[in-house]
């Protein structure tokens, strides 16, 4: 069965973490958040106990998608204020508005979700694709690359 988003009206959210550029073909997720991980306990003033894997594309990265496209990836985690950085991390304002929000449960690894999304959901839709951030929360039940891992994808949209 096809997943079927909720449609959330986010509120802005205040971030603190670390990022690389990389793209598709020189992927370097997990050495960002090999970077990233162990300095999460040092961050004060979390909000929850989520992580946030958070992307930041280019303004034509999906009308001229190629998999060596570079984009910036963030591995964050939310917090009330950023009146204390620890060193080598940085802020990032999450912007509020509207999302697409799948309830993903399998592997990280496993794409199929992204190409569902973006090649049959987002055109069959009344939304369109929102110029922002995308992101994915990942909770308590998530587990890298595990079949049961369970994580949630926010997508941006605005109504077509």
């Amino acid at each position: 069965m096809k997943p079927v988003p909720r449609i959330v009206e986010s509120k802005p959210k205040l971030l603190l973490g670390m990022h690389l550029s990389m793209s598709l073909i020189n992927n370097k997720t997990g050495e960002l958040w090999r970077q990233f991980g162990p300095r999460i306990q040092t961050i004060p003033n979390r909000v929850s106990s989520d992580k946030i894997s958070l992307q930041v594309y280019g303004e034509n990265h999906f009308q001229r998608f190629n998999p060596s496209n570079t984009f910036e990836k963030w591995a964050l985690v939310e917090v009330t204020d950023v009146a204390t950085i620890p060193d080598g991390l940085e802020s990032f304002q999450l912007e509020g508005g509207l999302y697409a929000v799948f309830d993903y449960r399998g592997s990280s690894a496993d794409s199929s979700i992204f190409q569902y999304i973006y090649s049959e959901w987002l055109p069959g839709s009344e939304y369109q694709l929102d110029h922002r951030p995308h992101f994915e929360v990942l909770g308590d039940n998530y587990r890298n690359d595990d079949l049961e891992s369970e994580e949630e994808i926010w997508v941006p949209v605005k109504r077509g």
